[in-house]
């Protein structure tokens, strides 16, 4: 008897997908031998590469045709999960006679397009979102939910690509008691940011201390950081730039070879995490913002935030969020130097 298929819908960031793994990771163990096939947009088809528990990735683009109806029936699937809700895939699942269509409640076209509708409020849950995800399993067996350890179990990923010769060198270069630290200071608007100035402050202690320095980000992140002189003013302590230097695969390989990652509630912090290094995470403690909800996940992820009661001004100013921006320089760059090798 032939295994079952599973399509799994993420179709937003590289942090949620990452934090969308755990189902793919908990159908394979309810379902020895069975293809997961993860529904994405292009530039996160590298997550799904590198996830154990993805066997296929089909790319979502909502400008083209893509996937087809003839490309979901071609699958065979006996389920669709709809994690992140996409009214062109519920109708498109629906079309292809997928026998099991699993939506949430609070989405109108989800009545219309689904078979089995999860309650499920994300906004006000005390879950963590990978938590949460694995809530939309309930109609194929899924029950109580899980502790958040067990979870994080399934966030799991492993290089699909090699490191470039001359980035392993570069990293290789590292003395005796010295961390490789990428230092990622833009989000793409996704997470509240701890600020230009901190992170070059933070690349000057930690050089102070020995460590190496890598600065990493978008082309785009890049050209703002040169803009506004940051490179200028803290070249000096970095190694390299490497902001618009590497794909999607090459980057998360790069991770891999470095010993951790400091960023806010980035993708890149979460690919650290679920790549087993240390992941440092920045966050305001905003709900549903905060670390009990997009916290990172893995065997050595943490997380600081600035212990505030009230930080409801924060919402009208998300771009100068004083909650984030309180967290001191120098209680991150205590936190790195308590680093282990890995």
């Amino acid at each position: 008897m032939s295994q079952p298929t599973f399509l799994v819908s993420r179709t937003d960031a590289i942090g949620d997908v990452v934090l969308t793994l755990p189902v793919a990771g908990w159908l394979k163990q309810q379902h020895p031998g069975c293809r997961v096939v993860l529904i994405g947009r292009a530039y996160t088809a590298a997550v799904a590469t590198a996830c154990p528990w993805v066997d296929e990735f089909l790319e979502y683009d909502e400008k083209l045709p893509s996937p087809s109806l003839a490309q979901l029936r071609s699958y065979g699937a006996a389920a669709i999960i709809h994690v992140f809700p996409n009214k062109r895939l519920a109708r498109l699942a629906r079309a292809a006679q997928i026998p099991v269509r699993i939506g949430t409640r609070n989405r109108l076209f989800h009545w219309l397009t689904c078979n089995r509708l999860v309650t499920l409020s994300r906004r006000h849950s005390p879950l963590h979102e990978a938590q949460l995800n694995l809530q939309l399993l309930a109609p194929l067996g899924y029950g109580a939910p899980l502790a958040l350890p067990a979870v994080a179990e399934w966030v799991r990923l492993v290089p699909a690509v090699p490191l470039r010769p001359e980035l392993r060198q570069l990293l290789a270069a590292r003395q005796q008691g010295q961390f490789n630290v990428i230092l990622h200071p833009r989000s793409r608007g996704s997470a509240r940011e701890w600020g230009l100035a901190h992170f070059g402050q933070l690349a000057r202690m930690l050089h102070a201390a020995g460590h190496r320095v890598f600065v990493s980000g978008t082309l785009a992140e890049g050209a703002e950081l040169a803009t506004a002189n940051w490179f200028r003013e803290y070249k000096k302590y970095l190694v390299a730039d490497l902001t618009g230097q590497l794909g999607l695969p090459e980057f998360i390989a790069f991770i891999a070879a470095a010993d951790g990652l400091v960023a806010g509630s980035t993708g890149p912090l979460h690919l650290a995490a679920a790549l087993g290094r240390h992941a440092l995470g920045l966050y305001p403690p905003i709900r549903p913002m905060h670390p009990g909800r997009w916290g990172p996940l893995g065997p050595h992820a943490e997380y600081l935030v600035f212990d505030r009661p009230d930080c409801q001004n924060c919402r009208t100013q998300p771009t100068d969020c004083t909650c984030i921006k309180a967290i001191e320089v120098a209680i991150v760059a205590a936190q790195v130097a308590k680093w282990r090798p890995l």
